[in-house]
């Protein structure tokens, strides 16, 4: 079974290319390597500062690459100010705080049109993710 989910799929899912389904994916894959985890089962998400498009659209890059879905009730939305991904992996206690650096910001608020969106997440994909996120990882006490 492979999973790692392709770009296609996932445009294909969501039904577009843009910024924050690209971010989704790529916080993801890095929240699973952070926690030692696999997807699907066995681990929490929560996302926050994601209440209107084009923000929400990381949910589904989140939701496909970390398998985490709505109807499992492994993946919640929290209203905040400022985006911020919270995973736990519940196997191991282990937990990740994924948050975007300032840098990113700045470049996604300086998007003017879905043209610049698409180029600029396919630039995404090429970056590295010490570049787009500042991490944190913790074991957490049950």
């Amino acid at each position: 079974m492979r999973d790692r989910i392709s770009l296609k799929e996932a445009i294909k899912f969501h039904g577009h290319l843009g910024p924050y389904l690209v971010l989704g994916i790529r916080a993801g894959e890095l929240a699973l390597k952070k926690l030692k985890c696999k997807k699907y089962f066995g681990l929490e998400v929560e996302i926050y500062g994601v209440e209107e498009k084009p923000k929400s659209c990381l949910i589904d890059g989140l939701q496909l690459s970390t398998g985490a879905t709505f109807g499992k009730g492994n993946i919640c939305k929290i209203k905040a100010k400022n985006i911020k991904i919270i995973a736990r992996n519940l196997k191991n206690n282990k937990e990740v705080t994924i948050s975007f650096r300032p840098s990113l910001i700045k470049d996604l608020s300086s998007l003017k049109n879905h043209r610049d969106s698409e180029a600029f997440a396919q630039k995404l994909l090429r970056i590295n993710t010490k570049d787009l996120f500042q991490v944190k990882t913790k074991s957490v006490v049950t």
